[in-house]
């Protein structure tokens, strides 16, 4: 916060910079003897009836009394650190993160791209709750059954959200819409607009970016198999099996410009341990081991997607993950790409942990936004 204490503090914002990036300080409780101070950064997205609201940079917005602000004024994007990586727009990492992760069925509205890739499962899935019909259905992960808002839907918002709600409800889906926030071009705006009209927010990640080339600078590892093609042996160690029964998920999975696995082969003793695992963690029942750890990588043109880097708990910490990175990374060089993206939910602190100790940072931030049940 970029507010000087002692100097001289006034409100340089109005009505007028909606939908610009401000900084804001107000009192907390003004009313009350012993009154704090607050500083609020994000995009100011509505100012009305003495109350302004704020979208931060987690896509969270803060409703702050006009009566309360002691300062306030506008402000630079803030810039992300690229460690290397050529400079990346909001849109142009939404839409290749798209293009490796792609939906079974997709339609255009406008600049808006709706995305369906139902499962039928057993029981319920991450959140994703039924809504309709006998049989259990849900969305293949939220990226690949969320619209994708890249600009204008041709239409006023509440005629193309009623769209929206109607197409995912004809898949049996519920309503998502995926939003960028805490970068340029991001879609603060878009966000307050949902949260008015009662869409919720969820599933809160971070879209991190970093150079290519330090990921591979490590010995080749002789114990991770590069392969091309979704085999048996990935896919029980994928940490949504139950959905990849379905023949959707191996379609997604498959799906990209130019798709590797990365397959770490389990054995029947945990390495480190004296005897053998317990039910469930070395072997599937009564089938061969379950791999000790897997990734998944996508290049498309000067990018390498990364995602589903997963280690077996009986593996961890040996680094398994970084060996995985390290020979897909060797792999997306000779394909002459460049720089890494990865998303990785804001709350899992061990996976950023690592990614940060690869050299990745923050590009922007995203959520997801779920329509109101009618």
């Amino acid at each position: 916060m970029e507010f000087a204490t002692g100097g001289h503090l006034e409100v340089r914002i109005t009505p007028d910079d909606v939908g610009k990036r401000v900084s804001v300080r107000s009192l907390t409780g003004p009313d009350e003897p012993k009154a704090a101070f607050t500083d609020t950064v994000g995009v100011l997205t509505s100012w009305t009836g003495g109350t302004l609201r704020i979208t931060r940079r987690d896509g969270r917005t803060v409703a702050l009394r006009e009566a309360a602000l002691v300062a306030g004024k506008p402000v630079p994007a803030a810039p992300a650190r690229r460690r290397g990586v050529p400079a990346a727009s909001v849109r142009e990492l939404q839409w290749v993160a798209a293009r490796g992760w792609p939906a079974v069925e997709t339609e255009r509205l406008g600049e808006w791209t709706l995305r369906a890739s139902p499962v039928a499962v057993r029981g319920p899935v991450r959140g994703e709750a039924s809504v309709r019909g006998p049989v259990r259905r849900a969305g293949f992960t939220s990226r690949a059954n969320s619209v994708l808002p890249l600009g204008d839907p041709g239409l006023p918002l509440d005629a193309a959200l009623r769209h929206v709600q109607d197409w995912y409800a004809e898949r049996g889906l519920p309503a998502k819409v995926q939003v960028a926030t805490g970068h340029e071009g991001a879609h603060e705006l878009l966000a307050a607009r949902l949260d008015e009209r009662g869409w919720t927010a969820d599933r809160h990640t971070l879209m991190r970016t970093g150079a290519l080339a330090p990921l591979a600078d490590r010995a080749p590892d002789t114990r991770v198999r590069v392969h091309r093609r979704l085999d048996a042996d990935w896919l029980r160690a994928y940490g949504r099996a139950e959905e990849a029964e379905d023949e959707t998920a191996p379609r997604v999975l498959s799906g990209g410009p130019s798709v590797w696995f990365a397959t770490v082969p389990g054995e029947g003793e945990a390495p480190g341990e004296g005897g053998p695992r317990g039910e469930g963690e070395a072997h599937g029942e009564g089938g061969p081991p379950v791999p000790a750890a897997i990734g998944r990588c996508v290049v498309d043109g000067r990018w390498a997607g990364f995602a589903a880097i997963e280690v077996a708990p009986a593996y961890r910490r040996q680094g398994f993950a970084r060996a995985v990175m390290a020979e897909l990374a060797r792999t997306a060089l000779a394909e002459g790409a460049s720089a890494a993206y990865l998303q990785v939910e804001a709350d899992n602190d061990a996976a950023r942990a690592l990614y940060d100790g690869l050299g990745f940072a923050d590009h922007h931030a995203y959520h997801y936004r779920t329509a109101p049940r009618v």
